[in-house]
Parts: C-alpha cells; sequence; structure tokens
C-alpha cells in the first residue's frame, strides 16, 4: 500500500490550500491502513462506526492519533463517543447538544463540537437550517461541557458543481457570522470546491486510502 498511498497522498497535499486539514475518513479499513498512513504524518482520522473505531484505537494506542466522530450521533452512543472522540462533526440539535455537554462533564472531558447544517433540502440528511441555529445560538454557547470550534455541511447527492461552490460559500459565511474558526465541508468528489470555499477539514477517504475493505454493514 506504501507505493499507491504515497502518490495519493502527495497529490492531496500538493493541491489543497495550506489553510485545509486532511482528516483522513478511514471507516472501512483496516488498522493496518491506518498504521500506514500515520507513518506519513497523518493523526487525524473520521470514523462514524463506534465499534469499528473501538476496535481500531485499541490496536493503534501507541500512535497517539487524534480521532474524529463523522457518524450520525444516536442519543444512547453520547457517552461512548464523548469518551472516546476528541471532536465530534455531528451535533444536530439542541437536545442532543445538551446531552454530550452533560455527558462530557459527567466524564470529566470537554470535546470539541462542529455543529452540522443543511443549507440546501436533503431528505437523506440532519442538520439545522440557518435560522434554526441562529434561534439556539445563545442557548447552545452557554453549555458548558462542549468547545464549539465550527460547522459541517454535506452537499446532497448529486448536486451540480457551481450549486456545490454555492453551499460550501455559504456555509464558509455562516460560520465567520457565528466567529466559528472551522468548517468541515469536502470530501473525496468535492474536496476542491471546499477547500477553495474555505474549508478547514476536508474529510478524505476513498481519495486517499483507495476502496474500502472492511465492510461497514455492522450496527454501531
Amino acid at each position: 500500500m506504501n507505493d499507491s498511498f504515497a502518490a495519493r497522498w502527495q497529490a492531496l497535499h500538493l493541491d489543497r490550500p495550506c489553510s485545509a486539514k486532511l482528516l483522513a475518513v478511514s471507516k472501512g479499513h483496516p488498522a493496518a491502513s491506518l498504521r500506514c498512513v500515520a507513518k506519513f504524518g497523518q493523526r487525524d482520522f473520521g470514523e462514524s462506526r463506534l465499534q469499528e473505531a473501538l476496535a481500531k484505537q485499541k490496536e493503534l494506542v501507541d500512535l497517539k492519533l487524534r480521532w474524529h466522530f463523522i457518524g450520525r450521533l444516536q442519543s444512547n452512543k453520547v457517552r461512548p463517543v464523548v469518551k472516546a472522540f476528541d471532536v465530534i462533526h455531528s451535533v444536530d440539535s439542541l437536545p442532543l447538544a445538551e446531552r454530550v455537554s452533560r455527558i462530557a462533564l459527567e466524564e470529566a472531558r470537554k470535546p470539541e463540537v462542529l455543529l452540522q447544517v443543511k443549507l440546501r433540502p436533503d431528505p437523506n440528511k440532519g442538520g439545522l437550517s440557518a435560522d434554526e441555529l441562529s434561534a439556539i445560538w445563545s442557548d447552545l454557547q452557554a453549555l458548558p461541557g462542549l468547545r464549539i470550534s465550527g460547522l459541517m455541511t454535506m452537499a446532497p447527492l448529486h448536486m451540480a458543481v457551481q450549486q456545490r461552490k454555492a453551499l460550501f460559500s455559504d456555509c464558509r459565511a455562516l460560520a465567520d457570522q457565528l466567529a466559528l474558526a472551522e468548517c468541515s465541508m469536502g470530501m473525496s468528489m468535492d474536496w476542491q470546491e471546499a477547500a477553495n470555499a474555505g474549508s478547514t477539514w476536508l474529510r478524505i477517504g476513498s481519495a486517499l486510502f483507495g476502496p474500502r475493505l472492511v465492510s461497514t454493514e455492522a450496527a454501531n
């Protein structure tokens, strides 16, 4: 894997602006592949399946990696996610944020949180609208167990390039309006548009690792 990964790694690092950090989306890839990637200096890894992530964390504990939870966060999984992950990209409601804050305090943790926003109609994805976020913003800021650092969004499937560019620009503008530094947006197929619009976290899976080698069909 070293030669093929080195070529993909080099291409991603040459093409992306220095302000856009690379989040290696490692779901569906074995721990050995993550270890290989880490040899090139990658420290931030994104997982969306709790049990899969916990197994990798145990196997890779010697590497001192930084783990990001990027999947849909279910209420009954908040505690183990808070305990195991440094950054959560998918808090999409005030009740969920309140639960994360309460559990984080109980666990003596204070995770970095990105709020998931949905700025275009998409029945397949959750997230706060700009108006919803504005209405609860003061309540979110008051939660003591969170460090809200930014916003996360995903473009609907089959969205045209110009529409994706506009969506990413709108997300960056909303983050700036709220004085939030981070924007988690852009994946393997659209990261260039997201980076040009001001993304600070590019969630790259297949463009970095290649095809998935492990099934992710099992439940969290």
